[in-house]
Formats: structure tokens, sequence, C-alpha cells
């Protein structure tokens, strides 16, 4: 569905990603892992057209989208869900998730998508009205995942969708992620939690300086003892 070739991305002369050739194919859960600041967020930005430098080739369900502008990008289903939620703190719950239908491919489908929304997140309907200032980081997690689906979005790139939570947060998050890809949305998730791994994960690429150094699936992450050792010592 997602696929890199040779991808590179730079910030200014900074080179960031460095030949990262991945792919993730429909209906997939594909974590990517790695210390912090070695270019994770940056591929998912990169895929999603919101790194200006790139060269090789990033292609979605067989169609090269190489330094298409993120709006085009959201318009064909493919949405970003940023680290730090990128929420409008002094607008409500209702408004945020109705500004994530703003593109051309969702708004004929806001009511459904809503709807949608608030049976995966019943948490977010019983709070339309309240501030997104005033929500819990939990909360926050929530409502940025489902403004994220009210771009009728086929393939999500989620940035560390448990940083910073409680880990009974942690498991509820998991658990919406993998309903979410129980309804056919594809899912590429930045992480590093290792029970989100083991419980979501069908297969897992290790980013370490801008390289590519492991893939394969969970049983083998798990069992090799350099990518235990990245994450432990985190």
């Amino acid at each position: 569905m997602i696929k890199t070739l040779d991808l590179n991305a730079y910030y200014n002369d900074f080179h960031v990603l460095k030949n990262i050739s991945l792919e993730v194919e429909k209906g997939e859960i594909v974590v990517m892992l790695g210390p912090n600041g070695h270019g994770k967020s940056t591929f998912l930005k990169a895929v999603c057209g919101l790194v200006n430098r790139v060269s090789g080739i990033i292609s979605y369900q067989g169609e090269n989208i190489t330094g298409l502008g993120a709006e085009k990008i959201v318009n064909m289903g493919v949405t970003y869900i940023a680290e730090n939620r990128e929420l409008f703190p002094e607008m409500t719950v209702l408004e945020n998730l109705k500004l994530g239908a703003y593109s051309k491919s969702a708004r004929a489908f806001e009511k459904e998508n809503l709807e949608r929304v608030f049976n995966l997140f019943p948490r977010l309907k019983e709070r339309t009205s309240q501030f997104a200032s005033t929500m819990s980081g939990g909360e926050a997690r929530m409502l940025a995942i489902a403004r994220g689906l009210m771009s009728n979005a086929k393939f999500l790139a989620i940035d560390e969708p448990s940083l910073g939570l409680q880990p009974n947060l942690r498991d509820e998050v998991a658990g919406i992620i993998r309903q979410i890809n129980e309804d056919g949305i594809t899912v590429l998730l930045v992480e590093q939690n290792i029970p989100q791994i083991t419980e979501l994960a069908d297969r897992l690429y290790v980013l370490e300086e801008g390289h590519i150094t492991f893939e394969g699936t969970k049983d083998e992450a798990l069992g090799n003892d350099h990518l235990k050792e990245i994450f432990l010592g985190m």
C-alpha cells in the first residue's frame, strides 16, 4: 500500500533518512522502532508530504506520490497523526473533529465518520462541548486519533500514540488502534513500548541513525538481543 525506495530526507543540510526502503501492505499494522532523534518521525512526515526536501521514491497504492504536498496526500487517504497531537486548544472536541474532515475526500463522509468516531471513542461523545485544552493526556491522544479518522483515511501514520500515557491508557489506545485496523485501515506506527509492539505489530522495522537496521516479525524482533537492548535502555 505504501512503499519507499531509497528514500532520503533532509532538514536544511542535515541528512536525516538514508536510502530507506520499506513497505507496508494493505491491512497491516507495521511498527517502526528506534532511539529518539534517529529519524522515525521524519519518516512518517516524509511519507505524508510534510518534509520539503526528499529524494528517492514514495508510492501509495502503486502511484508515485514523491514531492506531493500534504493536502493532496490527505485527499488520497493518507493521514499523519503527530506525536504532539496538534489540537486546537481553544476549540471544542466537536470543532476539532470537524476540522479533521476539511479535505475534499472527507467532507461528504463527515456525518458517517463522526458516528464511527463516537462508536470507537464514547468518551469523546460525552465531551463534545469540552475545550481541547482541558482534556487529560489520554483524552487528547484519543481526540488526535479520532480527528485523523475524520479525514476518511485509508492509511494512518501514527507517531508515538502511547507517549506519556499511564499503562491502562496505553492499553486502551492500543485496543483502539487494533479496532481501527480490523475496520480496514492500514497503520504505520512509531512506538517505543514493548507491550504495544507484541500486541499490535504484524511486522517491525528498526531505524538507527537514519538507516534501517532490522526488518522482521514481532517474534523475530523480541528474540533479537540488540533490539531488546535498545528499548530496555531507553
